[in-house]
This record gives C-alpha cells, sequence and structure tokens, in this order.
C-alpha cells in the first residue's frame, strides 16, 4: 500500500510540481494586481489633491493679496478644502491626516484672509505640509 502511493507521486510528480507553481503564480498575481490597483488609487488621488491644493492656494492669493472677492471665495475655498479632505481618505494616513490639519486651519483662519497676514500664513503652511505628505506618499509607490 505505501508503496503503490509513493509509485503515484513519482509517476504524476511534473503534475503535482506544475499544481503547485500554477497556484503559487496565481496567486502572486492576484496579490500583486491588488497591489498594482491600490497604487493607482493613490497615484490618481495623489494628483487630483495636488491639482486642488494648487487652485486653493490660488483662492487664497486672490482673496489676501488681491483683494479679489470672486476669485477668491471663500466659499471656492470651501468646496476645494472639502474635495481635498475627501479625496485624503484614499491615501495614506500622513496625508488624510494633513488634510485634516488643513480643514481646521481653514475654518479657523479663512475669515481673516485679506486682514491677516498671519491668517493667509497659516493656511499656506497647512497647503504647504498637505502637498509634501502628497508628495512622499507618491514617491513611496511600488
Amino acid at each position: 500500500m505505501a508503496r503503490s502511493i509513493i509509485e503515484q507521486i513519482r509517476s504524476n510528480l511534473v503534475a503535482i510540481i506544475s499544481l503547485v507553481v500554477a497556484v503559487s503564480s496565481l496567486s502572486y498575481n492576484t496579490w500583486r494586481n491588488e497591489l498594482t490597483e491600490e497604487n493607482r488609487n493613490v497615484r490618481h488621488a495623489g494628483f487630483e489633491v495636488l491639482l486642488k491644493l494648487g487652485e486653493l492656494q490660488q483662492v487664497v492669493f486672490f482673496s489676501h493679496y488681491d483683494m479679489d472677492s470672486i476669485r477668491g471665495s471663500p466659499r471656492a475655498g470651501w468646496a476645494y478644502v472639502l474635495v481635498v479632505s475627501d479625496l485624503s481618505q484614499a491615501m495614506p494616513t500622513p496625508v488624510a491626516d494633513n488634510a485634516m490639519s488643513l480643514r481646521e486651519v481653514w475654518e479657523t483662519e479663512w475669515s481673516g484672509l485679506g486682514d491677516r497676514d498671519s491668517s493667509a500664513e497659516r493656511i499656506s503652511a497647512a497647503i504647504d505640509a498637505l502637498r509634501m505628505s502628497v508628495l512622499d506618499a507618491l514617491r513611496t509607490l511600488d
């Protein structure tokens, strides 16, 4: 009995090895596809966040330095802050944390734009911190 099992294993060794290779290859391919999709999502969200941060920075400049209430509208700024906050949820934790900080800074400082340099500086610093964390996250992708 024991000899027949050993003989069967020997005679089917190529098929067994092929099966092990096929299953391990399928597992690796599935894992790699999932990682690639996650990286693609993070990359796309990161680029969108960077674009929205640039637009938010323009709102700050128009509002504070040019006193342009149309292109520097706080409502437009809020829209960018909320979109950035939403998109950051698809990014690694440091990005989401910095997006929350930006939202908090915007909430407390937007009304000072045009009046207080410290408001523009705090908002710009929060934008820069978020921008740096997004760039760091993009650099670490596989």
